[in-house]
């Protein structure tokens, strides 16, 4: 209940606060074809809520120092560059070779946030996204290969159901809490097994976002600024 009571009070908070109760993710095809350009969307706000921020708004300004990646099948990294649209950033990438690529984002660089009256400490927000597209392949892609922290890997993605496994800092994370959300304020939580598995249906031909949040309780400082904790928020997108 307090989870939720907190959720719902930083909902209300404008400029950057909103980072706290927003999250990123990204929206590409499951499935790539050889040689054809394939679209990156990088969006930021509240899917279930039906909350999509402006690029030109102070909300969107405060998590755009990200970085995107493309992991390609031969495990080679690449920096991929975007572009500013009304409510998105947008990259592109084409295939060239069979296999499974990656694309994740990161972003470390934000700024420290004060949510000691809401009972939750002082701590620095950390994101990243991944989305698996497969070319001519049905394979898996390991993101813990390439980024520390919490990650989620894409263990099944079917028309009727998605398996995920859920890693920190390259071990399972058990009893991890995920928020499955769709549109229409719906949500479902759920937690990792021992091994870090989660799973869930798709009885809906609509998209969905897994959200994963962590606590690191280790303190620093980020701009001069002392924190008590890195909070990780890790999502995960399936498109219909």
């Amino acid at each position: 209940m307090k989870k939720i009571i907190l959720l719902l009070a930083i909902a209300f908070l404008s400029g950057s606060n909103s980072a706290f109760a927003h999250y990123l993710w990204v929206e590409t095809s499951a499935k790539g074809n050889l040689n054809e350009p394939q679209e990156v969307r990088v969006y930021y706000g509240e899917y279930a809520y039906g909350v999509v921020e402006e690029v030109a708004g102070d909300a969107f300004k405060g998590v755009s120092d990200f970085k995107l990646w493309l992991i390609d099948p031969a495990g080679k990294k690449h920096s991929l560059e975007t572009k500013a649209g009304t409510d998105h950033y947008s990259a592109e990438f084409t295939p060239t070779q069979d296999g499974v690529y990656l694309v994740y984002l990161e972003n470390q660089n934000i700024e420290v946030l004060d949510y000691t009256e809401y009972d939750f400490g002082i701590f620095k927000p950390v994101y990243k996204t991944f989305k698996q597209v497969n070319v001519n392949a049905e394979q898996t892609a390991d993101s813990s290969k390439f980024t520390e922290g919490l990650v989620i890997n894409q263990i099944e993605n079917t028309p009727d159901s998605v398996k995920l496994q859920v890693l920190y800092n390259g071990a399972p994370l058990e009893k991890a809490e995920a928020t499955i959300s769709m549109l229409d304020l719906w949500t479902k939580k759920v937690t990792t097994d021992e091994n870090g598995m989660i799973s869930y249906s798709k009885p809906f031909e609509t998209k969905y976002i897994v959200e994963v949040t962590h606590n690191e309780n280790t303190p620093g400082s980020y701009n001069d600024v002392d924190y008590q904790f890195i909070w990780h928020c890790a999502t995960y997108t399936s498109l219909p």
